[in-house]
């Protein structure tokens, strides 16, 4: 039975979903968006992760729409909490004062913040918002799909949305198998894609690691240990064969230099004022500060007594479970690999709290107290685990390392395209795998994303909107970042409603030129940049 028929529906309520609905909603279409947890947002809420971002983005390289975004997170803070005159003035910010982001904060600002952007549109009934439902079937006609069956995981009630177009912003591409859309895992061979980087055979398991992040704030002289977790004893001693050390300790590799490592430092509530902190992660002389990496909460720019520590998610290399893909396997293999990423980052909370190098030649650090409460989690680890790699679809075209790596450009910018919808920029930044490869970490030009990426090869109606995209395995280390996902939402939310406007579809608007160039106008005056000012060039 059909629930209900829309204009668009968009499955995944990650920062692409978001971005997608937003957009088919302010364009005049009526939308579904739907998302498996309570909260919106992905990777920035229920994954814990700050937003990874390039040093420009304070000035331009985003579109308007995710501008918005940062901005009502800043506003949020502002009117809401009791900031320093510092850090209120401040135009940039920062309120965690992390060194990864210039804009680190708590997740459930962001939820906020999502919240309130949509709210308008839920109002008026433009958009419905489904949580806690996930895709269980499809419904396809040829190259087309007509509805989505989704199941209400708190319920047990099923429900189907048939739509004109279904966007795919699933944090693992879930629909493209449900669906038939060919696609794409893991590693794509040399001959494949010609990238200098690939491996000479393909490796479809070879996908990068995930990690199960956590938040912490240090109340000295208290005790907060946790219970020994049950593997402990093995994690303790493991060492994958490209680690320096065992993986639980404060040296890890160091990603930019195969052949050396890092001795990272672990100093909870350092003093300084939190906007001295260089937020930038090409050149941050911090890099090693594991308190100050992810910082969400930074004492010193708020009410003294407000916070009586900081608070600082753990998402470091230390986290990376390798210990088989989450996708392309079945259920009980899948369940096994999310436990083992999890017993793995308690492995790390119990070593921090019991066993970890003080800087006075202690050991442990007991006052470390976990902070599910600010992940919104029923446990002490975020909602999801922090998902670096989809299932991509085989697109009309497939960016490769030679596009953006910066080795590969002899005039130190990355391909352009005629076809150009967006614009993102971060190194080729890949965590080791569950092929057993190390770090590969590769500068790269700002990029563009182009519209063919964002078109699968025989499907009509079905885009991918977050990193289901045309890359490949390692074009993917760069453009599945926070404001790259969200410029991917955005742009196939307004795609969607402008074949609606046109009765066209996808594939003829990348065809036809004066169908494209209408789109890319609609684009700029919705505020989507699409190429990078000459100043941003190496």
């Amino acid at each position: 039975m059909t629930d209900q028929h829309v204009d668009i529906l968009v499955v995944g309520g990650g920062l692409g979903g978001v971005a997608a609905a937003l957009a088919a909603a302010r364009s005049g279409r009526q939308v579904v968006l739907t998302e498996r947890h309570d909260w919106l947002g992905g990777q920035l809420t229920t994954q814990g992760v700050p937003p990874d971002e390039h040093p420009w983005i304070e000035r331009f390289g985003c579109t308007a729409g995710y501008r918005q975004l940062r901005n009502g997170i800043r506003d949020h803070y502002r009117r809401w909490y009791p900031l320093t005159a510092a850090a209120r003035a401040h135009p940039a910010l920062n309120p965690g004062g992390g060194w990864v982001s210039g804009l680190c904060h708590e997740p459930r600002i962001a939820v906020a913040v999502i919240d309130a952007l949509l709210a308008p549109w839920r109002s008026n009934r433009r958009l419905r918002v489904l949580l806690r439902h996930r895709p269980v079937a499809a419904a396809v006609d040829g190259d087309r799909v007509d509805g989505v069956d989704l199941l209400d995981v708190t319920t047990g009630a099923r429900r189907t949305i048939t739509a004109d177009y279904v966007i795919d912003a699933t944090e693992l591409g879930d629909l493209l198998p449900l669906t038939g859309t060919e696609y794409v895992t893991g590693f794509e061979s040399q001959a494949e894609t010609g990238e200098p980087h690939a491996p000479a055979r393909a490796q479809p398991q070879n996908m990068q690691a995930v990690s199960a992040c956590f938040a912490l704030d240090h109340r000295p002289g208290e005790d907060h240990t946790i219970d020994r977790p049950a593997s402990y004893a093995r994690w303790r001693t493991y060492q994958a064969p490209f680690w320096p050390d065992r993986q639980l300790s404060f040296h890890a590799p160091d990603p930019e230099d195969p052949s050396g490592s890092i001795r990272h430092t672990f100093v909870p509530n350092p003093d300084g004022d939190p906007h001295a902190v260089l937020a930038d992660q090409r050149a941050d002389p911090d890099a090693s500060d594991l308190w100050l990496f992810r910082r969400i909460a930074a004492r010193h720019n708020f009410a003294p007594g407000f916070y009586d520590s900081d608070i600082t998610v753990v998402n470091w290399p230390m986290l990376d479970y390798v210990g088989g893909p989450i996708i392309e396997v079945d259920a009980a293999e899948t369940a096994r690999h999310h436990a083992e990423a999890r017993a793995l980052s308690l492995s790390l909370l119990y070593w921090l709290q019991t066993e970890a190098p003080r800087p006075d030649g202690g050991a442990g650090f007991p006052g470390l107290r976990p902070r599910g409460d600010v992940l919104g989690s029923g446990d002490m680890l975020a909602k999801e685990l922090y998902i670096r790699e989809s299932r991509r679809i085989r697109a009309r075209y497939t960016i490769v390392e030679q596009d953006v790596a910066l080795d590969q450009r002899p005039d130190g910018r990355a391909a352009t395209y005629a076809d150009a919808v967006g614009i993102g920029a971060y190194r080729l930044d890949l965590h080791p795998s569950t092929g057993g490869d190390p770090f590969i970490d590769l500068a790269t030009c700002p990029y563009e994303i182009p519209l063919g990426a964002l078109l699968p090869v025989r499907m009509r109606n079905l885009l991918p909107g977050c990193k289901n995209i045309g890359t490949t395995h390692l074009t993917n280390g760069c453009y599945r970042l926070h404001p790259t996902e969200w410029n991917i939402g955005e742009v196939v939310g307004l795609l969607a409603a402008y074949c609606i406007d046109e009765r066209a579809e996808p594939a003829q608007v990348h065809a036809d030129g004066t169908l494209l160039d209408r789109f890319q106008r609609r684009l700029d005056a919705h505020g989507v940049e699409r190429r990078w000012p000459r100043m941003a060039g190496r």
